[in-house]
């Protein structure tokens, strides 16, 4: 990990100088980690693993039983108390834990099994990353630019890029329940750019939340958004290629 080289802004003014001059080309990228370098498994891996941990899996081979509990999870998620919860649930994994049990609790399958299902939800290999994650993070190593994570979590990401061997490819972490913040609040890229040592006019911010992840360009960095997709593929990442050359 690249040690901390200056103390962490509380706030982001670039000088007179700085603004008139030509816009340095970036060197360093943080990324968001959901849905932009790794994604949950399958809704239907998941619920197998929990169905095998809490002796349940044979309800799943019931017909319609899959679409039913999926049906089940969209509808109590709207819930104006399971949506409560979600709020600031990435600022510990207290919270999150929380979040989840009151949501899960409002769906047959999931309902008793909560702590099953919160295990399956954490474990190394549940989250997995995109076919191009490891290509493009190397590529970018390779062009000497720094790299950093900035996300909304509320355990600790850096078991599930070990599990992949991706952690040697990434400089810091910037995790929402370490910092009790969560995006879009400036101090989090702000922070990762002090970790790398990288001004925030020459770093890049990419994720798939505009609000969130596009909340970067208020401090100062370039941000480019994926769109918000399922994607189970190859995520898109090679256009950040062709941002940083």
């Amino acid at each position: 990990m690249i040690q901390t080289l200056f103390e962490t802004p509380s706030s982001y003014s670039p000088t007179d100088t700085q603004m008139a001059a030509p816009v340095p080309r970036v060197e360093a990228v943080l990324f968001d980690f959901s849905n932009t370098l790794y994604r949950m498994i399958g809704l239907e891996t998941w619920l197998r693993r929990v169905g095998a941990a809490s002796g349940r899996l044979p309800v799943l081979e019931e017909p319609g039983a899959m679409a039913e509990i999926s049906r089940q999870l969209r509808s109590a998620f709207r819930l104006p108390s399971v949506v409560a919860l979600q709020e600031g649930r990435d600022l510990s994994p207290q919270r999150h834990r929380r979040a989840m049990h009151g949501w899960w609790e409002q769906v047959d399958f999931l309902r008793g099994a909560e702590e099953a299902a919160y295990r399956e939800l954490t474990t190394a290999d549940a989250w997995a990353p995109y076919p191009d994650t490891e290509q493009v993070l190397r590529a970018l190593r390779d062009r000497g630019l720094r790299i950093a994570i900035v996300s909304d979590f509320a355990w600790d990401l850096r078991t599930h890029l070990a599990h992949y061997g991706i952690d040697a490819l990434v400089d810091s972490c910037v995790i929402s329940y370490e910092q009790g913040r969560e995006k879009p609040d400036p101090q989090l890229f702000l922070k990762a750019c002090a970790d790398l040592g990288a001004d925030p006019r020459a770093t890049l911010m990419v994720g798939d939340n505009p609000v969130r992840d596009g909340g970067a360009s208020a401090c100062g960095l370039r941000t480019y958004i994926l769109p918000a997709e399922d994607r189970t593929g190859d995520r898109g990442l090679a256009d950040v290629l062709r941002l940083v050359t």
